[in-house]
């Protein structure tokens, strides 16, 4: 029988890597396409960024937002360390450059003559980014997924931002780190597999809806 404490942190876990995923893709997407579709001087120091960004270390970024939201950085008046919304600007930084730098790899891997063709159709600015979106949508997906593994995984920032307070900020990952160190070994491997199985059943998902993509 799972505990209402396991079911809080199951539904805080959702909430907040939900909601990073759902801001990750919608920033990520449009940045890789819009890096992909555009020339401007800055462009090879962008995707240098996102290159870099796709393999932050998971404390390095918790330790950066912990600086701007602690109560004496800039970002203190806002009162957001120790809360939800800390923990998912963390997520958030982690997964963009992941999916934008894949979203960036699958827009450029489109043959030059699809492009063209769009354009002698009349495609412009989104049009064409839309019909791009859908010629890459497989890969996008895995783009996606991979953001999604990046997010649901982690656990060294959310716990340095989040502090992992009971009933508040306590996910799946930091649970079980947690229960590992007061030797709940039993409630740890719980939480292990019910992370496994809320991992595996987000990606067939992901997975079904992608296949489902390629026979359109």
């Amino acid at each position: 029988m799972i505990s209402q404490d396991v079911i809080a942190i199951i539904i805080t876990t959702l909430q907040v890597s939900g909601t990073a995923l759902l801001i990750s893709i919608l920033v990520g997407v449009s940045l890789g396409v819009f890096v992909a579709l555009h020339e401007f001087p800055a462009r090879k120091l962008v995707i240098g960024v996102i290159n870099t960004g796709m393999g932050l270390p998971p404390v390095v970024v918790g330790l950066l937002v912990l600086l701007f939201l602690w109560r004496g950085g800039p970002l203190g008046f806002f009162n957001l360390i120790y809360t939800p919304a800390a923990m998912i600007i963390a997520q958030v930084i982690l997964a963009t450059p992941i999916i934008a730098g894949l979203t960036l790899a699958a827009i450029q891997s489109v043959p030059q003559k699809y492009k063209w063709q769009a354009e002698a159709l009349g495609a412009q600015g989104w049009q064409k980014a839309w019909l791009l979106i859908r010629e890459t949508r497989l890969s996008l997906f895995a783009a996606v997924m991979a953001g999604f593994g990046g997010i649901i995984s982690e656990v060294g920032a959310v716990m340095m931002v989040g502090g992992n307070i009971k009933g508040q900020t306590r996910v799946m990952t930091t649970a079980i780190v947690l229960e590992s160190q007061r030797g709940e070994i039993e409630l740890a491997v719980l939480l292990g597999l019910l992370l496994l199985a809320l991992s595996f059943s987000v990606n067939l998902g992901l997975t079904l809806i992608q296949q489902r993509a390629r026979q359109v």
